[in-house]
């Protein structure tokens, strides 16, 4: 075994069968030296680094004093578990993170027997562990722990608050730790509050608690009120966390997330209780012990590669400003415009553009946290009044909200607008944030505009569009990334809704794209007008409504039609190919290849070389059109050609 002279003690530590050999007081610094090794990796791959930095402790603590994997620790979102993959067997891959063929930047089953949940979206560790507790139970595994680590954002979404009201019900033994980083909900940590911690989580105390309760409810029901409201009175004059116990936890806390003298005391109280359902307030700090995160507005919560000494980004420098940017100040322009516009995100303003919005029309944008169902909601509300609300959530996070965008936005008709960045493949974050199912779940619905723009430029002129659709809803996709250096319009203006554009003309091979394909699809006319086949290339613009006089003339005036989207199958194509077969285009020989993404979750990895892998680059494009004419030599794409 080679030993570090920076890591001398994790070099030691292979597995959490190795940490739990450690005496308690060799922690702080096997902690410091995981801090060290963090810090390291990811400054190498980028990734989430300020949650990681925040729970060394926690996560030490957790694996030092729970029989994991047995054990089961489930880690809401996965950004924060870094420092759980680096203890759990997976250090010597921690520098493959998120890169092609190497570990998941979230947890995940396939990965290793430590991550019994995989994660990509928030406040799902609740109802997770829930159910493995009362499989415990049913299979009579009752000597299994089950804890769920979720952070303070993660409880802003409902569905972490259904879970904790079942969990309190069924009063299934259940470990619940609120990882509280940001949200300040909780009094100054301190020695009392440690103290208070320590005595509440004692089994004596649960104990004395539970005795308490049965005897209050054999009394006269006046006496049971009375009773329940001394014990309250007397629990919330030392502790806080009301709210969970109203809900049927046992709570515990605020407690130090950093310091070993309280975590240890009280992890080991409440995994010795025989108690149900509890819940661990931990405060911790994102970004905790390192500088530039600790003094970053975001702690370094998602950072490309850096230096470790400075702290500086390596920000790769495009001459093109990226389609989120795009998105942002197009709609500031609207703004200044038309004072009904506003902006609503879930949690994610810089991600979404609309910090630009924020800055400028304070008193017109809206966080509503991690509540997508409430986003959607909220704005067909607003929508109700003749507000314009522009709603800006990830393509994969709007999945979270479908019920309410078909119920509350679609069967009513209502002119919300929803603005989906990161849609098609991001790269290194992978299956769980790709957005790959908004055309076929936004274009089966009713009246629905879908637009998704070729370039910035285009963007631009969408979100003016958007703003002028005030009798229905309507929807724009756009991809992670920049834009291509397109001449930018002075002003955003509407375009003729379900009207697409003829970008080159052409008489053999027809293509037909919709989004940012559109520049492979240029490629690839040029690679098949080099083998003598002329092609037209056409810019769809709109999922929905179709162009069906622009798709009449793509099908009477070429031998082959590729449509091209960044989307899954059930999407732009398969309506397409609907409206061509109920017109009779497909009757006189026409040949159609659909170019879809593969029928998989894609892992992460680089965005072209993905696009490569499922054919929808130039050379995929190239394929499908002379393997559909029947050229020799021709390479089928996925089977499909």
């Amino acid at each position: 075994m080679t030993i570090s002279n920076r890591t001398p003690l994790l070099d030691t530590v292979k597995t959490p069968d190795d940490l739990r050999k450690l005496a308690p007081d060799q922690l702080p610094q096997l902690a410091d030296e995981l801090r060290t090794e963090l810090i390291d990796a990811v400054s190498v791959t980028g990734g989430h680094l300020g949650a990681g930095l925040g729970v060394v402790e926690l996560t030490v603590a957790i694996h030092y004093l729970f029989n994991t994997p047995h054990d089961r620790l489930i880690w809401d979102v996965g950004h924060q578990a870094y420092p759980h993959k680096i203890l759990t067997g997976r250090r010597d891959r921690i520098r493959t993170l998120r890169q092609p063929d190497g570990l998941s930047g979230f947890t995940k089953r396939s990965e290793s027997e430590y991550d019994p949940f995989g994660a990509g979206h928030s406040s799902t560790s609740i109802s997770a562990g829930l159910g493995m507790a009362v499989a415990s139970s049913l299979k009579g595994e009752d000597s299994r722990n089950v804890i769920a680590v979720i952070g303070d954002g993660s409880m802003s979404a409902g569905m972490a608050y259904e879970a904790m009201n079942n969990a309190g019900a069924m009063d299934k033994r259940l470990i619940i730790i609120l990882n509280d980083n940001d949200m300040s909900i909780a009094p100054p940590v301190g020695a009392l509050s440690a103290y208070l911690a320590r005595t509440t989580s004692s089994s004596t105390f649960l104990k004395v608690r539970d005795i308490g309760k049965q005897i209050a409810h054999s009394l006269p029901n006046f006496l049971e009120r009375s009773a329940a409201r001394a014990e309250e009175f007397t629990r919330h004059l030392f502790t806080g966390g009301t709210l969970f116990e109203e809900l049927g936890l046992y709570y515990v806390g605020p407690i130090d997330g950093h310091d070993f003298d309280h975590l240890l005391p009280v992890l080991t109280n409440v995994r010795d209780a025989d108690a149900g359902a509890v819940l661990i307030h931990c405060v911790t700090q994102k970004g905790k012990g390192y500088a530039p995160a600790e003094n970053s507005a975001d702690k370094y919560h998602g950072v490309t590669k850096f230096n470790v000494i400075t702290g500086a980004q390596d920000k790769s420098k495009s001459p093109h400003p990226s389609f989120t940017k795009v998105f942002g100040e197009a709609l500031v322009e609207q703004a200044r415009k038309d004072d009904r516009v506003v902006a609503i995100t879930a949690a994610m303003p810089s991600g979404t553009g609309l910090d630009a919005f924020a800055g400028e029309f304070p008193e017109r944008y809206f966080d509503v946290g991690i509540a997508e169902q409430h986003a959607v909601t909220f704005a067909a509300g607003l929508a109700t009044e003749g507000i314009k609300p522009f709603c800006a959530i990830y393509s994969t996070f709007l999945q979270r909200g479908y019920d309410q965008l078909v119920h509350d936005v679609a069967v009513q008709h209502l002119p919300v607008r929803f603005v989906l960045d990161r849609a098609g493949l991001v790269g290194a974050d992978g299956g769980t944030h790709a957005g790959t199912f908004d055309l076929a779940f936004l274009s089966c619905l009713p009246d629905f505009v879908i637009m998704a723009p070729s370039d910035e430029a285009e963007l631009k002129n969408m979100v003016a569009t958007a703003a002028a659709i005030d009798d229905r809803p309507s929807a724009i996709r756009y991809p992670r990334g920049d834009g291509y250096g397109a001449e930018m319009p002075a002003e955003g203006m509407p375009l003729e809704i379900g009207k697409g554009r003829i970008v080159r003309e052409g008489s053999a091979v027809a293509i037909l794209s919709l989004g940012t394909r559109l520049q492979e699809s240029l490629k690839a006319a040029d690679k098949l007008a080099a083998m003598g086949l002329s092609t037209t290339v056409a810019d769809a613009r709109f999922a929905k409504p179709l162009d069906r006089e622009l798709i009449r003339q793509l099908a009477r005036h070429h031998a082959v039609l590729v449509t091209v989207e960044e989307g899954s199958s059930g999407g732009f194509g398969s309506h397409v190919l609907e409206f061509l077969a109920r017109e009779g285009l497909l009757d006189q020989g026409l040949k159609v290849r659909p170019l879809v993404l593969p029928d998989t979750f894609l892992d992460h990895g680089k965005q072209e070389a993905l696009y490569e892998a499922a054919g929808l680059n130039a050379s995929g494009i190239v394929n499908a059109a002379v393997g559909a004419l029947g050229v020799a030599n021709a390479v089928p794409l996925d089977g499909r050609a």
